[in-house]
């Protein structure tokens, strides 16, 4: 007599093959990188100015935006960063827990409306790209665009001179910071580009990102974010 298994029984082994423990609290989480309770903690944002993605009243633009406009046009960003989303990130950045960047890649595809031509991620200079070892917001790009079938352009900015990480300094010395820290090395002409990044805090890595953009040509510049820091 022949045995065989049905689909639902080879789903089920599947399950059981690729049980993991939740990467926030240990427990069990079947074949996703969360359980439901750490899920459903993750701090959503809601109300935001559409360009800066700050609090603001009706997700109306901000003032500040409207005195003092940044070079980028438009910010996506899924969270808060705050616990437990901060972990996460962390998690990605400095251990190197690489499917994280395809959870987050999942999560911001659901945000994301319209298309744009290009994709680029927030590079990292070379020196410290060769201390991490990888680029997180690159991989979060790859994976969006594995899902959205966004265009891909790993190499279309570079960072130029390295940097003080943003996050040992204080906020009024942040943009000094960045300021002529990146080149566009391709052609963006008329193009619409898309910077994805990690975490958002006061947004002048990706101003300065975005105005290094326009000033190659590019049309319109939007920030694809996972967190977006709220500052007091």
């Amino acid at each position: 007599m022949r045995i065989g298994f049905g689909t639902r029984a080879w789903r089920a082994l599947g399950r059981v093959a690729l049980a993991q423990d939740c990467v926030l609290c240990g427990a069990g989480s079947g074949d996703d990188l969360l359980c439901p309770g750490c899920r459903a903690d993750l701090p959503e944002l809601r109300d935001v100015c559409p360009r800066c993605a700050l609090p603001s009243p009706g997700a109306a633009p901000c003032w500040a935006c409207l005195v003092d406009p940044p070079y980028f046009d438009r910010t996506v960003a899924v969270w808060r960063y705050e616990f437990p989303c901060d972990r996460l990130v962390q998690a990605l950045k400095y251990r190197a827990r690489l499917p994280i960047a395809e959870f987050f890649a999942r999560a911001l595809a659901t945000q994301l409306r319209g298309r744009v031509d290009l994709v680029v991620p927030m590079p990292l200079h070379r020196s410290r790209l060769a201390e991490r070892g990888f680029n997180p917001s690159a991989e979060i790009a790859r994976a969006l665009v594995a899902l959205t079938g966004h265009a891909l352009a790993r190499d279309a900015a570079r960072r130029v001179r390295r940097t003080l990480p943003q996050a040992e300094l204080p906020l009024d010395e942040r943009a000094a910071n960045v300021r002529g820290a990146f080149a566009c090395i391709r052609d963006v002409q008329g193009m619409r580009i898309a910077v994805v990044d990690d975490v958002m805090t006061t947004g002048t890595s990706l101003n300065e990102l975005a105005r290094a953009l326009k000033a190659a040509g590019a049309a319109g510049v939007e920030n694809w974010v996972v967190a977006r820091t709220l500052l007091d």
